[in-house]
């Protein structure tokens, strides 16, 4: 059984920017674990501590390489270019093909206080940015065109997940009614 219920679109918890950690503990190794088991058992290739209602800055990811997680993580550089099938375990069942950049340097701690940074390419570039969105309160669906976002609005309205979002006044992106 997982650690935690992953959040469906419509919780406001996944509208949140998530906090900074400033002290590392047993309970925040605690919460690793349980995210990493919630991860597998959706099963999912990364989690972000919102997902599971804790407003927190760290998320989990395998890849194939084994368990990872990051504490306040941060992109300080990108290049290029790259247009991939990308989906989100809260918004389950569905994916768009959205465009990311190719290379991130990503930086931020592991769970012993120490300094982590990653030259990320493609797939695992495109989970760091994915998650890093989660942290800062952005589903992916604000990352599609204006045409291709109402058509997902009106897919996820017609699956009944959760509350119904509905775009925002400015900005282009989404908030909850």
């Amino acid at each position: 059984m997982s650690g935690y219920d992953i959040r469906i679109i419509g919780d406001p918890v996944l509208r949140q920017t998530a906090r900074e950690i400033t002290e590392i503990d047993d309970s925040l190794v605690r919460l690793v674990d349980d995210m990493l088991e919630t991860m597998y058992d959706a099963p999912g290739i990364g989690l972000a501590a919102p997902q599971v209602g804790v407003q927190k800055r760290l998320f989990v990811w395998d890849v194939g390489a084994g368990p990872e997680a990051i504490i306040n993580p941060e992109i300080v550089e990108s290049d290029g270019e790259w247009l991939f099938e990308e989906g989100c375990l809260s918004v389950p069942g569905l994916s768009w093909e959205i465009v990311r950049p190719k290379i991130v340097h990503i930086v931020g701690r592991d769970l012993d206080g120490n300094e982590l940074s990653f030259e990320a390419d493609e797939l695992e570039s495109r989970l760091f940015q994915h998650e890093l969105d989660h942290l800062d309160g952005t589903l992916l669906i604000e990352r599609l065109d204006d045409d291709t976002r109402k058509q997902a609005l009106k897919t996820i309205r017609d699956l009944q997940f959760g509350a119904a979002e509905q775009p925002r006044a400015a900005g282009g992106g989404l908030t909850l009614p």
